[in-house]
């Protein structure tokens, strides 16, 4: 994945997105945008655009496709405006995108409060990746659940790698972006083409096809309908070809729309060569057209009218928000009679979180179901007398909540909230607790380390040790609970 910020149009980087663009039939969409954190009267402002780019027909070689970051906080949207409804609209272009409608709304608000009126209106041909997963799953014969997974859960089965969301809620209008942030907003759009690329190769495994389109699709797009009757020829083969419907004889003609815009000297993007076949097939069979309706343009207001539902709200959300300060004594506190041992439960939005403390020594347990409800998680606390960790604000509003048992996380990276959990709760981290937790189980390690040969048996079947440890004379740690091998990292010098 090569990644490339574009943040002004006289850049080498502006360049090389309009040269990829020409010769790119497939990309990926995403937008990010400052998260908003109460209700508001306009659209949030989209700041960056991703845009990744699969250069040339094989769909093997999405891994190496290009990624461009369009910083809309730096770019004059005038200047790009028509370059992006024209991709938008590209006919040799097929849109990827999950969920993308919403940025689609987003981004036509930002452009047109610039304005480049009336933005955005249309994204053809479109794929909705949730659509693909729905087709993986039916051909896999499994039951295609009704609730639309996450693009996370979707990659982990689809892919084989999850991704990570903390960054999420970050702040995306603050400048410069992090590395951080740069690496998560250009992994959300390539790896719509990864999972496209399973897709692709099922379909055309499966011989989902339809009628091969002839002759007339690989003439110039630009040419009218009168243009190619004035050829030689020209009537024959258009009598002669077979269409499968309407939309060949629509792609082998210009809009009027396109002719307009040439009249007046825009540049529209021409494709180098016309979209393979096997995925001008599958646009044909699969292909979505996202449209945005005048009401999708006006923001989503509260039922609730006048100042006194607003002031309702402010005080609503201000009295949740300090609810999830921390109220104290821990339960392991020795006067409620507790062990004096800090013990914490990290619901699946902090999931990650729970590794890490860990690694310092924290005991540190998660829910025992995947999707538990909020009373579970509130018994498991109460049960195993931890503090229940989370980010989820709604699970605040529960009146048998006991305050000493839940603390809402504040901080988004994983670093920070261990941070901020070991500041809230004054946990007391000594050089004897590091790694003394298994980080996939929870449960303590054995007293004495494993020689070589202990740990060779004792991962038989179970777990695999590189071979290149065997020469090291290293100790080995198993977990008492899982099992799981544990040894002293290796640094090997070039």
């Amino acid at each position: 994945m090569d990644v490339h910020i574009v943040s002004s149009i006289d850049s080498p980087e502006f360049t090389h997105l309009t040269r990829a663009l020409s010769r790119s039939t497939l990309i990926g969409l995403d937008a990010e945008w400052k998260p908003i954190r109460s209700q508001q009267s306009t659209f949030p402002m989209v700041t960056l655009l991703q845009l990744a780019c699969q250069l040339g027909d094989d769909p093997a070689q999405w891994d190496e496709s290009l990624v461009f970051l369009l910083d809309l906080a730096s770019i004059p949207l005038s200047s790009i405006w028509e370059l992006l409804k024209d991709v938008f609209v590209s006919p040799d272009i097929l849109k990827l995108g999950f969920k993308f409608k919403q940025d689609l709304i987003f981004l036509s608000s930002t452009f047109r409060a610039q304005g480049c009126d009336p933005g955005f209106d249309k994204v053809e041909p479109y794929l909705d990746i949730t659509n693909v997963y729905k087709f993986l799953q039916h051909k896999q014969g499994k039951k295609v659940s009704k609730d639309t997974k996450s693009l996370s859960a979707i990659c982990k089965e689809v892919l084989g790698f999850s991704l990570c969301k903390e960054l999420q809620c970050s702040d995306w209008s603050h400048r410069p972006l992090t590395e951080e942030q740069i690496r998560y907003a250009a992994t959300d759009a390539h790896c719509l083409l990864g999972i496209f690329k399973v897709f692709q190769a099922k379909v055309v495994k499966e011989g989902h096809s339809c009628n091969k389109v002839k002759e007339l699709r690989q003439f110039n797009v630009s040419l009218g309908l009168k243009d190619i009757l004035e050829m030689p020829d020209g009537d024959n083969k258009l009598i002669g070809t077979k269409f499968c419907n309407a939309l060949d004889i629509v792609q082998a003609t210009a809009s009027s729309e396109d002719c307009e815009r040439i009249a007046k000297g825009v540049e529209v993007i021409r494709k180098t060569k016309p979209m393979d076949e096997s995925l001008w097939k599958i646009v044909r069979k699969y292909g979505e057209k996202l449209l945005l309706r005048e009401s999708d343009r006006i923001p989503k207001t509260s039922k609730k009218k006048g100042k006194k539902g607003s002031l309702m709200v402010d005080c609503r959300e201000k009295q949740l928000e300090n609810s999830g300060d921390w109220q104290g004594p821990p339960p392991w506190d020795i006067s409620l009679g507790g062990d004096g041992c800090p013990k914490f439960l990290c619901d699946v939005m902090v999931e990650g979180l729970a590794k890490h403390l860990r690694c310092v020594g924290v005991d540190a347990a998660i829910p025992h179901s995947k999707k538990p409800e909020p009373r579970e998680l509130i018994d498991q606390a109460y049960k195993e007398k931890r503090v229940l960790l989370t980010r989820d604000a709604k699970l605040l509003r529960h009146q048998y909540l006991i305050r000493n048992q839940i603390y809402r996380v504040k901080n988004l990276l994983k670093n920070e909230q261990l941070l901020e959990v070991i500041e809230i709760f004054q946990l007391k981290i000594s050089e004897d607790q590091l790694m003394s937790r298994c980080t996939k189980c929870n449960g303590r390690f054995i007293q004495k380390p494993l020689t070589t040969e202990e740990a060779i048996e004792a991962a038989k079947g179970f777990q695999r040790i590189p071979n290149c440890l065997f020469d090291k004379n290293l100790e080995f740690w198993q977990c008492m609970d899982c099992n799981q091998l544990y040894w002293e990292l290796v640094l090997v010098r070039a």
